[in-house]
């Protein structure tokens, strides 16, 4: 089974330790795990692990702390749940304070309830205590800390100041490293899978929600228990809802459905659209639609390589959308008004891509210092352009309303271009079309 190796966690503790100990003054880092979080009385949502958290320590359980303070004889000290046989009787396995350093390649282990304290002990002398700003619950925690070592004749040197982690943490995890390519490739498979499966399934009368459950079926079945994000299963008008989660409607005869879904594998997020007819079968307008958003992507894709941005390729699929939205009459003027005013925004109403990791959004900017980001191998990221026309739009021929597309495919930079991780899923009229009749 793929996964991310002891000593893999251990080389990316050891990068934060040497960017710690780079500071002019005395530095720490301190990260939380998740909370949980409370779904009704006494049951609880499923437990995700933080990103950040998991991509330094590859632990797993909630009430975690990781503290990294180089320059000292123990420099990764981690605090967890304490082994507790009636809890985990109904609650599951702890790691437990007395196995976590050599199980997590830490130099201690302290029990979380004794995390103020022990905390206290550990941040005295340092200057600068760099966290993720965005974690309240440990601004909080880091609150309590300092108030105490700031108590009269405490003894205690607090932290003069307060540094981010977030700008660094998005850095290291824009590049993925060979065994986290392995494991996007892996959701990525299942992912598609997954889709190919769905369109099988599909025909008219269904639910959206029963589409759904074949995706989750084939994610389950292999390895990976949960999916990415909220599946996105939207039949006609219901395409036209960036995030529609809802999945509630039937599937008409005669209209297309939008699939946007991923499997999370071992952390790591696949993330696909595909858009096809309900009956297997594209009407001659719902084909020239589709049309469009193909050439869109392959214009974006053609434009992808190491050294470039993703300008370029935004800059193609706008041209191409513009193009045929002018060739079908939902636009109309010249083509060099239409670009000049985007005016292919109206139909095309988000970004072409993002990043993709751990997050299905990943971390990592995309201007660097006021300029484009140069894409660079081992990036990994979605190209995804679509036209939503819902119903309604009283200036567009009643032929084009309710009909949404989107075509999402997962690449990965190389050296010498990209690698579509999703290819599999087909996308072609025809391959759709065939895959669908051959039940």
């Amino acid at each position: 089974m793929e996964s991310i190796s002891p000593a893999e966690f251990a080389a990316r503790r050891a990068q934060l330790l040497a960017f710690l100990a780079s500071q002019e003054r005395p530095a720490a880092a301190v990260l939380s795990a998740h909370p949980e979080r409370q779904r009704s009385r006494d049951t609880d949502y499923p437990y995700r692990q933080h990103s950040d958290f998991y991509y330094l320590t590859g632990f797993t359980e909630p009430n975690a702390l990781l503290v990294l303070r180089p320059g000292s004889a123990a420099q990764q000290h981690i605090f967890v749940q304490p082994s507790d046989p009636h809890a985990e009787v109904w609650h599951g396995r702890r790691l437990g304070v007395d196995a976590a350093p050599a199980r997590l390649g830490v130099d201690q282990a302290y029990s979380y309830e004794h995390d103020i304290e022990q905390l206290t002990e550990l941040l005295d002398g340092v200057e600068t205590v760099f966290y993720l700003f965005d974690d309240t619950n440990l601004a909080d925690l880091l609150q309590q800390v300092g108030a105490t070592m700031r108590r009269p004749k405490s003894g205690y040197q607090a932290a003069a100041q307060y540094g981010d982690l977030s700008t660094y943490m998005a850095q290291q995890r824009l590049y993925k490293s060979a065994a986290e390519i392995a494991l996007l490739r892996k959701a990525c498979s299942i992912s598609a899978e997954a889709h190919k499966r769905a369109m099988k399934a599909c025909k008219p009368g269904l639910y959206e929600y029963q589409l759904a459950a074949e995706l989750h079926y084939q994610f389950a079945y292999h390895g990976a228990l949960s999916p990415a994000y909220g599946s996105i299963v939207g039949g006609g008008d219901n395409a036209c809802i960036l995030h529609y989660t809802e999945n509630s409607s039937a599937l008409a005869d005669g209209d297309l459905v939008l699939i946007d879904a991923g499997a999370e594998y071992q952390g790591y997020a696949g993330d696909i659209t595909r858009t096809f007819p309900v009956n297997g079968r594209f009407s001659a307008d719902q084909a020239a639609l589709y049309e469009v958003v193909l050439a869109a992507q392959a214009a974006a894709l053609a434009e992808l390589r190491p050294d470039s941005t993703l300008e370029p390729a935004q800059l193609a699929a706008a041209r191409a959308i513009t193009e045929g939205l002018l060739a079908l009459g939902i636009l109309t003027g010249s083509l060099a008004d239409n670009l000049e005013q985007a005016s292919y925004k109206r139909f095309f109403i988000h970004g072409l891509g993002h990043w993709l990791g751990l997050d299905v959004h990943d971390v990592g900017t995309y201007e660097v210092n006021g300029s484009k980001r140069v894409l660079e191998p081992n990036m990994v990221l979605t190209i995804e352009p679509g036209i939503y026309i819902p119903r309604g739009l009283g200036d567009v021929d009643a032929r084009w309303h309710g009909i949404g597309i989107r075509i999402e495919d997962d690449i990965l930079i190389t050296a010498d271009g990209y690698d579509n991780l999703t290819a599999a899923v087909p996308k072609t009229i025809a391959e759709i079309e065939q895959w669908m009749r051959n039940q």
